[in-house]
């Protein structure tokens, strides 16, 4: 095994790079690291020396967004959050709406977040 090193200062210091996403983590990747970093810390610590663990992150945070869009519309139309109720009363439009979000999100993350 051959390392490289670069003198900084007195120190030579390894040549390391972390392998971590070319965009940062949204909302659900964030929250995916803390979960696994806090109650599943050998899992964390395997995927993060093994190289996986942002490539991990960026997968579970796209397909939360992508669960969050394809469940929204559903939720909307059964809680009757039509476009007619936010011309005629948009705080009831607004606080179905947000209802139905949080809906989701509990759904993603006990699907994806804490599983």
């Amino acid at each position: 095994m051959n390392i490289e090193y670069r003198r900084n200062g007195d120190y030579l210091v390894p040549n390391i790079e972390l392998n971590q996403p070319e965009k940062p983590l949204g909302k659900y990747g964030r929250m995916r690291k803390s979960y696994l970093k806090e109650n599943r810390p050998v899992l964390y610590n395997h995927l993060l020396l093994s190289g996986k663990l942002y490539p991990h992150l960026a997968e579970i945070d796209q397909t939360a967004k992508q669960r969050l869009e394809q469940m929204m519309p559903q939720l909307a139309e059964a809680a009757g959050a039509t476009e007619e109720l936010k011309a005629r009363d948009p705080m009831q439009w607004t606080g179905r709406m947000n209802a139905c979000k949080a809906q989701a999100e509990e759904v993603i993350r006990n699907e994806l977040i804490f599983n």
